[in-house]
């Protein structure tokens, strides 16, 4: 769903054993492709967030 300008929000549920699936839209927005490994944060009052495949490297950089 585009929200506003480069922004979007998408419904997932999660399933029996704590996955879910990211939608197609996204995997194609963000080039998530099969085997992608993909970095996943969490702050437990902001919620998780998956920053994009390019940004991965400079995140983990600016948190250790």
């Amino acid at each position: 769903m585009d929200v506003n300008d480069g922004k979007y929000a998408w419904m997932v549920k999660i399933g029996e054993k704590g996955q879910f699936v990211i939608p197609k839209q996204a995997r194609e927005l963000f080039d998530l492709q099969p085997g992608d490994e993909i970095l996943v944060l969490g702050d437990k009052d902001r919620g998780i967030a998956i920053p994009p495949k390019k940004m991965q490297q400079a995140v983990v950089k600016q948190i250790f």
